[in-house]
């Protein structure tokens, strides 16, 4: 893709990846790709914002030098450490051996681990400045959003935020800004991103954007190191923010739930019909053949879950077992919550479900519902009467 200038004399340096599909390992699936993005500064002083991952080094190099040599960058911000963002630091600074790196303590220790650099490096905190020349640059700690090192970079004269991972989105295209892509698109990739990657930060997510709002510092640019570029309406990211750090729901259901032989599909079936017989909206999603990455996103604004599986050795299944414990780890809050499955001779799976989400944190609104081999019609009749049930705790 083509260098893109994105304020005067600033310009975005980065590749898209159309053709990454997962992230963070295997628990996030990135359907439509990613971006690495880099932001690179004309000034008296020239100054790198992050680079790109290892793989894509050529390209980025590449584009500098159709700005600049390389060897005339005197300062490369290292906001943070994840290899996605710092991959091609080494490479380029073998090319501008002078330039200094900023970053955080936790920053530096990690880019010395991950490759062992004997590089420049100038601890920063929160408030310091860096002086370009027409331009300042003043560095925010942004510690756990999503790693300790992290940090923003804003620029007070052009009232551009570089928060690296923080209002991001994992979303390959070919344009740069919000008002060139869908809408819809945009904020269900920022909705999934938060959801998997972020969510379980909330609390620091929202003392962050209040301790930036105390600041009072102007923002018309956000800039992130994956997808695409806020200029538009920073505020409408900013607000997506604050609504899903304050855990705020809307009168939702998601019903997950993972079947043997189909009896707890039937079930499955019956609850979402009677939930939205009380005029709620559900989502229905077999965990053995959903995208969890999709499937997260789904309850990350939704008030009530409803989790079924069949039993197995006297515990649920293993598909939902794995989900369970991603979804535990993500720390959902304000929730409420109910379960039902099949069994054959001996239950199990109930109990299970109920005691991880208990350890989640997420409230058990009303007793299990169970049915031993297939349900009967008047079983099925109990299990419309349990949807209905749960959904007029929503209302």
């Amino acid at each position: 893709m083509a260098i893109v200038e994105i304020k005067k004399d600033i310009f975005w340096t980065g590749v898209v990846d159309w053709n990454v599909r997962t992230f963070h390992g295997h628990t996030y699936n990135t359907n439509r790709g990613t971006t690495y993005n880099a932001y690179l500064i004309l000034d008296d002083k020239i100054a790198l914002v992050d680079t790109v991952a290892g793989q894509f080094a050529d390209e980025l190099i590449e584009k500098i030098k159709q700005l600049i040599p390389p060897e005339k960058i005197d300062y490369i911000i290292a906001n943070h450490v994840e290899t996605d963002h710092s991959g091609a630091l080494p490479r380029l600074l073998k090319l501008c051996p002078s330039a200094k790196v900023f970053g955080t303590k936790k920053c530096q220790e990690g880019l010395a681990k991950h490759y062992g650099g004997n590089w420049d490096f100038q601890v920063v905190k929160t408030a310091d400045k860096l002086e370009l020349g027409r331009r300042t640059l003043t560095f925010i700690e942004a510690a756990m959003l999503h790693w300790p090192d992290s940090m923003f970079t804003y620029c007070a004269e052009e009232r551009l935020l570089l928060p690296n991972d923080a209002f991001g989105q994992h979303y390959a295209t070919c344009e740069r800004f919000d008002d060139e892509v869908d809408q819809g698109i945009l904020m269900d990739e920022a909705a999934k991103y938060y959801g998997n990657i972020l969510w379980p930060l909330s609390p620091l997510v929202l003392k962050k954007i209040e301790e930036i709002v105390k600041m009072d510092i102007a923002i018309d640019m956000i800039a992130p190191s994956h997808g695409i570029i806020w200029r538009k309406d920073p505020g409408k990211i900013i607000n997506a923010y604050l609504s899903w750090a304050k855990n705020e729901t809307k009168p939702k259901v998601v019903v997950v739930y993972e079947t043997m032989w189909g009896a707890t599909e039937k079930m499955a079936r019956k609850i979402s019909e009677g939930i939205t017989d009380k005029g709620i909206s559900v989502k229905l999603i077999d965990i053995a053949t959903a995208d969890r990455t999709e499937v997260i996103k789904e309850m990350l604004d939704a008030k009530g879950y409803i989790i079924g599986s069949s039993t197995h050795n006297n515990d649920m299944l293993t598909a939902i077992a794995g989900f369970l414990a991603f979804l535990k780890g993500l720390k959902p809050q304000k929730r409420i919550a109910a379960v039902f499955g099949s069994y054959g001779w001996a239950g199990g799976a109930a109990k299970s479900i109920e005691s991880v989400l208990k350890e989640a944190g997420i409230e058990i609104a009303q007793p299990s519902l169970a049915v031993q081999y297939v349900p009967t019609d008047e079983e099925l009749r109990k299990c419309l009467e349990f949807g209905r049930e749960f959904a007029s705790k929503l209302l």
